[in-house]
């Protein structure tokens, strides 16, 4: 009876892979596949979205630059 199991067990030098790396490669898989589809997406983003608008700058900013500069404002 003991005779028919003695050949299914591996020889002690035939090792299966270690758990602990396969969950390492999986995650290391998975956080590279995010990173390259986020740089994916931010240069198609980049190409296909029109730039953004700018704000526009109020009077009384526009007065302190021309001051800064020495140029009068007009109506002064």
């Amino acid at each position: 009876m003991a005779d028919q199991f003695e050949d299914k067990v591996p020889p002690p030098d035939a090792k299966g892979f270690n758990p602990g790396l396969i969950v390492l490669i999986v995650v290391v898989g998975l956080l590279l596949l995010f990173l390259v589809g986020n740089y994916a997406l931010y240069v198609y983003a980049q190409r296909t979205l029109p730039p953004k608008k700018k704000k526009p700058v109020s009077k009384k900013k526009l007065k302190k630059e021309r001051l800064k500069q020495g140029v009068s404002a007009p109506g002064e």
